[in-house]
Formats: C-alpha cells, sequence, structure tokens
C-alpha cells in the first residue's frame, strides 16, 4: 500500500498537470514573411494544447492570412495604406539593398537607407496607430481577458501595447542589429573582445583590428538605433501620457525567444530570461508530390541540389537569370529552384523551375546533396536538422551574418551576389558535394541541434504557459533593469571612490606640509640658538 508522501506526490504531480493544461487567451503582435511563419508554428502548437490564440493582423498584410480557415482568431486592424503600397516598399528595399548598394557612395547609401527608413518608420506607425488610437479595439482587447503577448520586436508597437492592456509580454527575434535590443534593452552583456556584432561577419576568436572594427561597429550600431528609436520615443510617451523610451519599454519583457541555438551561435553570456529555440519549425521530412518524386529520383547517383532564394526574391536581372541557369546546367546533379521570375533562356534540361517547392522535405531527402541558400535563418536550420551542406548567396539584413556563422562551422561556402560568375557557382557546388569536411561537419552540426533535452518548439510553448501560469516571469529578470544607466556601470561609485581618495590625498598632502613647516620651524630656530 502506497504510502501518505507517495500519495501526496501523486495528488501534486496531478494538479500541477491539471493546471499547465488550463487553456489560456493569447494576444499575438505578428511581423511579416519569415517571422510570421516562426511565430505561425507556435500559435498553432498553442492551439493544439488547447489555447485561443488572437493575432492582430492589420489590413495591408503581405504574409497573415485573415481568411484562413485555420484554429486561429483573427482581428482585424483597418490602416491607411494598401498591401501594394507595402510590398512596393519591400521591393524598393530588396532592390536598393541587392542591386545598388554596392554601386553607391557612402553617402549615397546613407541617404537612401535613411529615406527607406523614415518611409518603413511612418507605415509602421500608421500599423500601431491602428491598434492604440482605436478605442473601441483596446475597450474590446481588455474585456477579453488575455493572459499574455507575444510579439516580434521587428515590427515596434507590440510591447506598448501590452503595457496598455497590463499583460506580461514575450519577445521572440533572430537577433537584432549590434544586439541593440538585447543589450541595450535586456540587459544582455556582449563583450567586444569575443562576441561578433550583429552583421560583423566576424568570428568569435579576433585579431586586434577585427576587435577594433568590432567595437566601432558596435558603436555605430548604437548610435543609429538611438537615432531611429529617438522618434519612437516621443511616440510612446504621447501614447502612454508619461516620459518612456521605446527601450525601457521593451526592457519589460519577461522572456526573450532566440530563434537560434549553440549549434549556430558562438559561445556568449545570456541571462536566466532568454531561450533558445532555433529550428522550432524544422521537423521529419514528409513524401514528395509524386511528379517531384520521380524527378528527384531520375537524378541516379549524382542527386540532387535544392536552390532557393527565399520568399522575398521574386525576381532577378535577366543577365543574374541567364548566369545562374548556365552555371546550374553545367553540374551533374539534378537541381530544383524555386522561382518566380521571368524562365531563363539558358535553362539547362537537369533543373526545373517551382514557384514553390516543400522546401524541409527535400533537404530531408536522401538524394539531396547540397543547399544554395540566400541564408534565411528558417532555411539554413532545415539544413542544419537535415544535415545537408550548403552554398550560401546572401542578400541582405542577417543573412550574410548567418552564411558566415555556416562558413566559420565548416558547413557552408559563400558566394557574393553581386561578382559571383557561373564558374563561381559550379566550383562552390562541387566543392560542398565532392569535398565531405562538409558533409561531415553538416552531420555534426546536426547531431548537436538534436541533442537536446527538450524539442525548441517545446521549450517555446513551455515558456509562454510558463509566463501565463505564473503571471509573468520575474524571477528571472536582472535588477539592472532598475538601475539607471550611471548606476549600471557603477559610475556613482567610482565617482565617490574617487572623491574620497581625492580627500584622502588632500588631507595626506597637507598633514604633509603641516609637518613639514612645523619641522622646518623647529630645525630654524635650533640653528638660531
Amino acid at each position: 500500500m502506497p504510502s501518505l508522501s507517495c500519495i501526496c506526490k501523486i495528488f501534486l504531480c496531478l494538479s500541477l498537470l491539471a493546471k499547465s493544461s488550463c487553456p489560456g487567451n493569447v494576444l499575438v503582435w505578428p511581423a511579416e514573411y519569415s517571422h510570421w511563419r516562426n511565430l505561425k508554428v507556435v500559435t498553432e502548437e498553442l492551439v493544439g494544447r488547447g489555447h485561443n490564440i488572437t493575432v492582430l493582423v492589420h489590413s495591408a498584410s503581405l504574409s497573415v492570412n485573415a481568411t484562413s480557415t485555420s484554429a486561429l482568431h483573427f482581428e482585424t486592424l483597418e490602416i491607411s495604406f494598401t498591401a501594394g503600397e507595402l510590398q512596393a516598399l519591400w521591393e524598393r528595399f530588396l532592390w536598393f539593398w541587392i542591386f545598388e548598394k554596392s554601386q553607391l557612395s557612402f553617402w549615397q547609401m546613407h541617404s537612401t537607407m535613411r529615406s527607406l527608413s523614415r518611409s518603413s518608420t511612418t507605415l509602421h506607425r500608421q500599423i500601431c496607430n491602428g491598434a492604440v488610437r482605436n478605442r473601441k479595439l483596446l475597450e474590446k482587447l481588455r474585456s477579453s481577458r488575455y493572459d499574455i503577448l507575444l510579439t516580434d520586436p521587428v515590427i515596434p508597437c507590440g510591447e506598448l501595447l501590452a503595457v496598455m492592456l497590463r499583460l506580461p509580454f514575450i519577445f521572440t527575434l533572430r537577433f537584432s542589429p549590434g544586439f541593440a535590443f538585447e543589450r541595450l534593452c535586456g540587459q544582455v552583456l556582449a563583450p567586444p573582445s569575443y562576441v561578433p556584432a550583429a552583421t560583423s561577419q566576424l568570428q568569435e576568436k579576433m585579431s586586434f583590428l577585427e576587435r577594433t572594427q568590432n567595437l566601432l561597429l558596435y558603436f555605430m550600431h548604437d548610435m543609429l538605433q538611438l537615432l531611429v528609436w529617438k522618434e519612437w520615443d516621443s511616440y510612446y510617451s504621447r501614447v502612454l501620457g508619461r516620459p518612456t523610451t521605446l527601450c525601457e519599454t521593451m526592457g519589460k519583457a519577461e522572456m526573450w525567444l532566440i530563434r537560434t541555438y549553440w549549434d549556430f551561435e558562438f559561445p556568449r553570456p545570456f541571462l536566466p530570461n532568454f531561450e533558445f529555440v532555433g529550428g522550432l519549425h524544422c521537423q521529419p521530412a514528409k513524401p514528395l508530390p509524386e511528379e517531384m518524386e520521380e524527378f528527384v529520383q531520375s537524378s541516379g547517383e549524382h542527386g540532387i541540389v535544392v536552390f532557393s532564394l527565399g520568399s522575398m526574391v521574386h525576381n532577378l536581372t535577366d543577365e543574374k537569370n541567364n548566369m545562374i541557369a548556365t552555371a546550374l546546367s553545367q553540374l551533374p546533379q539534378k537541381v530544383l529552384w524555386r522561382y518566380k521570375g521571368k524562365k531563363p533562356g539558358t535553362l539547362g534540361t537537369n533543373t526545373r523551375i517551382y514557384e514553390w517547392i516543400p522546401q524541409n522535405d527535400l533537404l530531408g531527402h536522401a538524394k539531396t546533396k547540397a543547399f544554395i541558400t540566400h541564408g534565411g535563418t528558417n532555411g539554413i536550420y532545415e539544413a542544419i536538422y537535415h544535415g545537408v551542406p550548403m552554398v550560401g548567396i546572401p542578400m541582405f539584413a542577417d543573412q550574410p551574418d548567418n552564411i558566415a556563422h555556416m562558413r566559420a562551422k565548416g558547413m557552408a561556402v559563400e558566394l557574393d551576389f553581386n561578382t559571383m560568375k557561373a564558374q563561381d557557382l559550379v566550383d562552390a557546388v562541387n566543392m560542398v558535394v565532392n569535398n565531405f569536411t562538409y558533409k561531415e561537419n553538416a552531420i555534426r552540426l546536426s547531431q548537436i541541434h538534436h541533442d537536446q533535452p527538450v524539442k525548441p518548439l517545446d521549450r517555446a510553448v513551455f515558456w509562454i504557459e510558463f509566463v501565463m501560469r505564473h503571471k509573468g516571469a520575474k524571477h528571472l529578470r536582472p535588477a539592472a533593469h532598475q538601475l539607471t544607466w550611471y548606476q549600471y556601470h557603477c559610475l556613482d561609485v567610482l565617482a565617490f571612490l574617487l572623491t574620497c581618495a581625492t580627500v584622502t590625498l588632500f588631507i595626506i598632502v597637507k598633514c604633509c606640509l603641516f609637518c613639514c613647516k612645523k619641522c622646518g620651524r623647529i630645525v630654524r630656530k635650533r640653528k638660531t640658538e
């Protein structure tokens, strides 16, 4: 017969399980493209566990389909600009970053970036107004009694809405430029001596000149961020009716779910309320469509190469199109190319173009030899998950940094999109296919990724439910959030110690001078006598 203590333990476990299974109300402030895809995986898992999810989607969203028949509930924000205008801004940004940036002088590039940044801020502010200036919507959200808000900080306002609704909130992100959000708002340490600044493309072991470059890059990122944040600071202050800043508001986040892991990252310090959930969207490969499977099987012993530049790049110049197609036609492998643009005239018989491909399933196929990628985090994690070496052709945002990480870990070869020739692409693919070191490193990283006590998606969901159960996670937040900048750096303590040392030195000097004068008088008096 079980003892009383054993019965108590069983009862406690059942109570905790019952408590953890209680459905919660979750409010979601999404971003676009791959950012939404990651968050969507998390929200769908939460729905599967019995939670109610409401997604605040603006009427011009390019990625979030408010008319879908999913189990998610959508609340639409009516805004003044259209999806066409938002798409035009994205395409202008991509064209600048991919094709124009390398052709402009430093000042021309800076001027264009400022113009694009202003346009982006204007649109994002209109999206934010659609939520925080809508009294009817705010009352509806308050009456719904949400337990938590999930948001991606790439688009400001989610944290502002959470503060207005008095909700605990969680961030999900890859990184911010120079880790500014994480360092300045989340209070994470990032010593520039061995932590490469985000977008620096540096490795953890840096020379003196590289450390100098890294330090200057941190400083530059901080200055640029503070300039951008300044406009949001005044906006947040007006909305809340009290002086505040974007960074102060972001610092109230209960948890930060970082979409990477130690198979990708270089080791660096983090805080208890930062959790790594990289690859949460990855899953075992499913069977391919029949027509696609036949094409893959026709590759024989050479296998296939999967090629995708992501969902945002819809078109390339004819010159680039034909150059890439020429290179692919020279490969012994069959190539599946995801591309929506004009069909190249030099397309080889070994290459097929698809508007969409089941990328995860293809990368998990036994015949896949290499992955040609733009370096998006989602695609890289699918390659890590399935152990497929890569040829990286980064274009913008975090992509150069992502490929630099994979290159440092021996899993990828990098090419410059603006300068690469057909033969460069051929040589790069042959390198990762024929040099087995790349495959070995890919398998090693895949083993590290799979060797986790808890799967990334389960870990993300656990912490979301944890914050809901405990109405926050204040015990994981460092006391640094309550300190001013001069207290954080102990400048007040240093000033006090310096003052004490100065006063002490002053007293000692005065005492010495007094003693010297006294002794001098005695000596002179004796000589006189």
